[in-house]
């Protein structure tokens, strides 16, 4: 259902409540900054859109910095325990327990776009992650936009000059490429990046641009680098999602409300505010002075050659867990060219 006809379609729905019906308020949290962009440009619009659409029947609480309780890896957790309502998830920060969410993680496997990816994200989700997540209900499944080399110091310029670094990691398929380039990994979610650089404890990180001024990184970084050519150098999953007894319990109506702003349309939402996040994020980050590279094309096609080792190494890991690793590749592949030939190409 496209936005426009979604949110008509709710609107409908709210003449036709009756002025007693049951409301429910719905408490979301999640982990980062709420000046950051998935915040701002998403969740906090689409708990406004709940609240209007269900005639203030539905009102959503956002909670950032999990001020709720609990630590980020847990969050999936949470929501299904029902310790809070709902919330944003990255499964990643569990290695191990989603597996099947890692391909669309793989190096270069997505465009510099987090709506584009999304909405390949969303289409992968159902074919392959719907049984993960059987006991929550799934809103939304997206990317963010293209992963860039945070650092102290000169901007990265050859692989060479990876060797060493101490670099926050933030899934399995990031610190395995960049321990492919010499680097030394060092696993975290992002809320403990800014402590992490601040106290010399890593040298720099991958990160998004659009969380880099939440982070303070035009303070504690000095250059950021990207690679060449319209493909990320690393990419990270999330759900946002909602305890399942919760929606369930819901009446009708009000679950009609949430369905209208679920599924593709969010996805892309959710990936489009990450985009609109990351043209900012950079040029916050080039007008503070910081260094801004993006290497050649002949180093960048020297990091996709041990990004194809990486790749090969997960499909042998994942054959080995009972799973057809290529075909789970080959469909995250192909829901990006999907999705990339959808958007026109872009």
């Amino acid at each position: 259902m496209h936005r426009l006809n979604a949110a008509a379609f709710a609107a409908t729905l709210v003449l036709a409540m009756p002025a007693n019906a049951q409301e429910v308020t719905l408490r979301f949290q999640h982990f980062v900054s709420p000046a950051s962009a998935n915040p701002t440009y998403f969740m906090q619009p689409w708990a406004d859109a709940i609240e209007e659409q269900s005639g203030g029947r539905i009102k959503v609480e956002l909670y950032p910095f999990m001020q709720l309780g609990g630590a980020a890896p847990a969050q999936y957790d949470l929501i299904r325990d029902g310790a809070i309502d709902g919330g944003w998830v990255i499964p990643s920060y569990e290695p191990g327990r989603f597996p099947e969410a890692e391909a669309l993680e793989l190096p270069f496997m997505t465009p510099k776009s987090g709506e584009i990816a999304s909405e390949a994200a969303w289409h992968y989700t159902q074919s392959h992650l719907m049984d993960d997540f059987a006991d929550v209900h799934v809103i939304a499944a997206h990317m963010h936009g293209p992963g860039i080399i945070h650092k102290k110091g000169p901007a990265i310029a050859t692989v060479e000059d990876m060797r060493g670094l101490k670099l926050r990691g933030p899934s399995r398929p990031a610190t395995s490429l960049l321990t492919a380039m010499g680097a030394v990994p060092i696993g975290m979610p992002v809320p403990a990046f800014t402590e992490a650089l601040s106290r010399g404890v890593v040298d720099g990180g991958v990160i998004t641009w659009e969380m880099s001024p939440s982070l303070k990184l035009d303070e504690l970084a000095d250059s950021h680098t990207d690679v060449a050519g319209d493909e990320a150098l690393y990419n990270l999953y999330f759900i946002w999602a909602m305890n399942k007894g919760v929606y369930d319990a819901m009446p009708a109506d009000l679950q009609a409300v949430i369905d209208a702003n679920s599924g593709l349309m969010a996805s892309r939402w959710a990936g489009r505010a990450h985009d609109t996040g990351d043209a900012l994020g950079r040029e916050i980050m080039a007008d503070s002075g910081n260094e801004i590279a993006v290497l050649s094309q002949p180093e960048t096609d020297r990091i996709r050659a041990l990004a194809e080792v990486v790749r090969a190494d997960w499909i042998a890991e994942m054959d080995e867990k009972g799973f057809d690793g290529a075909a789970l590749v080959q469909d995250a592949t192909d829901e990006m060219a999907a999705a990339r030939a959808s958007s026109g190409g872009n």
